[in-house]
């Protein structure tokens, strides 16, 4: 997967995306990696977020629901 077209295709459809990585909560073992999504095509306000062991564990988890929420994610 291509995290940076991933990225591209949900800002241009008005989701503002958020990764992070901890290095406190690396050293602690504690899912360091955290994805928010948010923006105008999410209702009501909306917030997707996970935080995760790997940036792929964090797309696993959010792709699947953005997707629900009717958003385009090329593969």
């Amino acid at each position: 997967m291509d995290v940076a077209r991933v990225m591209e295709s949900l800002a241009e459809q008005g989701v503002t995306v958020l990764l992070k990585v901890d290095a406190e909560r690396m050293r602690d073992a504690a899912n360091p990696w955290t994805f928010v999504a948010s923006g105008a095509p999410l209702r009501d306000d909306l917030l997707v977020r996970t935080d995760a062991v790997s940036l792929e564990a964090c797309l696993e988890a959010c792709l699947p629901k953005l997707r629900e929420l009717g958003l385009v994610i090329p593969d």
